[in-house]
């Protein structure tokens, strides 16, 4: 089982050869460093390199010639290396080999190979080449070019520094073959992947491959249910293949609260938008989320590895608000353009600690969390961050907004505000901004709301790129933001408590009579409360 580190896409591979598609320990490096004189802090090609005399230079490169093929001769494939070799060529993929070993030492070194010559191999880049060796980048792209690929859509695998440092200057993605203490250290270097055999290697080559239409595979789906925690014991039919459904065991509770949000504005972190956006839907209730079951959607072409991440992505999120993961369905399809993930999510609680709207009351003061739009300001700078660039808006500014997406939970919030018997109402802000949300919650409740304009709290990043875009904060999403109606004699108390959690409340109004609408105020004097047909993100869309 892998994690990975991000999506990705393989068309072809290209390996180090010695200690790698060989053996470890085959050359002595140590004793051809002593023959020649090198220092062992030097590497020996480089050494050879700097040397000022030509005879000296001619006689190392055949001393190193001569003890690289006595190597070759005893040399073996390593485990796994000519099943793995077929594998890749049984996918369709090119495979190449890029080594600082000398031609003849490959071509003699695989006569000791059962299945593989050179001509299995699309590529072989040597020493011999004109081509600057390891861990220069040189000879990685010229690897991709020859395969009509982008670099960073090869796989480079090896077992030394040298070879990471050599794919990822290069731009393609790094497997890391642990032989164990071979004296080669990784340094500072890390790869995308490290693995102690080749055979691990085919799946993270599955995963960069792309996918037919249809269910995802059902040999990776179990790769991923077997990281899944199954500590839940009212799970009674817990996630696996063939397995369609989840089965809870309710007992001791005599409500049963359920909701169920498509995420599909974003595009990245689609995994963990669903599970706090549906999260911030069930705590509203008064109940703390307990089990989630997904619809994953994607479209044809995407690989394995995209897939993956986001189902990674749920599995994280679920685990840090402590959340049992139940199942679901996932398929690539042409019904989607795009990815859309559809989450589900129950929880239980007990009828008289169930928060319903039809609570509220006139003289209610009514609070806000955070500031609007916090979910707005992260997708923005995430899915608009050259748009942003062109208007002058430096790269660490975007990175804060960025930042936001962490505080879209509105569970802490809610979880504090539990505890007060005067709460009458929580509604999360979503699609629509503020704006639709006050409106959602005075119909909700059944009752007239008054809103203090100046009140509201907008962050200085928030206005900053609302102002630059064009769009209103009110009107914009924000999840993040938890909206919360209390007795008044209340109120002091849960600010307090809210605020000693380190989140920041504001009171923006309160409560009117029996009715519908919105009478906003600025100043004491009447203003009109904005309305949006749809969110402001759409129009950058």
């Amino acid at each position: 089982m892998i994690t990975l580190p991000k999506a990705y896409c393989i068309k072809g591979v290209l390996f180090d050869f010695d200690g790698t598609l060989t053996r470890p320990f085959a050359i002595d490096f140590k004793a051809i460093k002593t023959a020649i004189g090198c220092p062992p802090d030097q590497t020996i090609l480089e050494f050879i390199d700097t040397l000022p005399d030509k005879a000296r230079r001619l006689e190392s490169r055949a001393t190193l010639h001569a003890m690289e093929m006595e190597a070759a001769a005893d040399s073996h494939p390593h485990e796994g290396a000519e099943d793995l070799i077929r594998f890749l060529k049984a996918q369709g993929l090119p495979v190449g080999i890029l080594t600082r070993n000398s031609r003849a030492s490959v071509e003699r070194t695989l006569e000791n190979f059962a299945h593989t010559r050179s001509a299995d191999f699309d590529l072989v880049i040597t020493r011999d080449d004109p081509v600057s060796p390891k861990p220069s980048p040189e000879g990685v792209l010229q690897a991709a070019g020859r395969f009509n690929i982008d670099p960073d859509e090869l796989l480079l695998v090896g077992d030394f520094h040298f070879d990471i440092q050599a794919g990822q200057s290069a731009g393609a993605l790094t497997v890391l073959l642990d032989n164990g203490d071979t004296g080669h250290p990784v340094a500072d270097i890390q790869p995308d992947f490290t693995v102690k055999a080749l055979e691990d290697v085919k799946m993270i080559v599955r995963y960069g491959l792309p996918l037919p239409t249809g269910k995802f595979p059902a040999d990776l789906l179990d790769d991923y249910f077997g990281r899944l925690p199954q500590s839940d014991p009212r799970l009674l039919i817990t996630p696996g293949i063939g397995e369609d459904t989840a089965a809870l065991d309710l007992a001791g509770s005599d409500t049963l609260v359920i909701t169920s949000d498509p995420i599909t504005f974003v595009t990245d972190r689609l995994g963990y938008y669903t599970v706090v956006i549906n999260a911030n839907d069930i705590a509203t209730s008064g109940a703390t989320p307990q089990w989630l079951m997904t619809t994953l959607l994607f479209p044809p072409a995407v690989s394995a590895s995209a897939v993956r991440l986001v189902m990674q992505d749920i599995a994280q999120a679920c685990r840090k608000w402590d959340i049992t993961l139940c199942g679901g369905h996932t398929e690539i399809t042409d019904a989607v353009s795009r990815p859309i993930v559809i989450g589900t999510l129950t929880a239980t609680i007990e009828r008289k600690d169930l928060i319903n709207k039809d609570r509220m009351r006139a003289g209610d003061h009514i609070l806000l969390t955070k500031g609007v739009a916090v979910e707005g300001t992260a997708i923005i700078a995430h899915e608009f961050q050259e748009r942003l660039q062109t208007l002058g808006v430096s790269t660490a500014f975007i990175s804060k907004c960025q930042h936001f997406a962490e505080e879209i939970s509105i569970l802490p919030e809610a979880a504090t505000a539990r505890r007060f018997q005067g709460v009458t109402a929580m509604h999360d802000v979503t699609e629509g901004g503020l704006a639709t949300a006050l409106a959602e919650l005075g119909v909700a409740g059944g009752q007239r709301l008054e809103i203090n304009m100046e009140s509201i709290p907008i962050y200085p990043q928030t206005a900053r790129i609302c102002r630059l875009l064009g769009i209103e904060p009110l009107g914009l999403i924000g999840s993040g933001s938890l909206l919360l109606t209390c007795h008044p004699d209340v109120s002091p108390a849960l600010e307090t408590a809210i605020r000693e959690d380190g989140i920041p409340v504001t009171r923006i109004g309160r409560v009117l009579e029996p009715g519908e609408g919105i009478e906003a105020r600025r100043c004491g004097r009447a203003v009109d409360w904005p309305s949006f047909a749809v969110d402001e993100l759409t129009r950058l869309f």
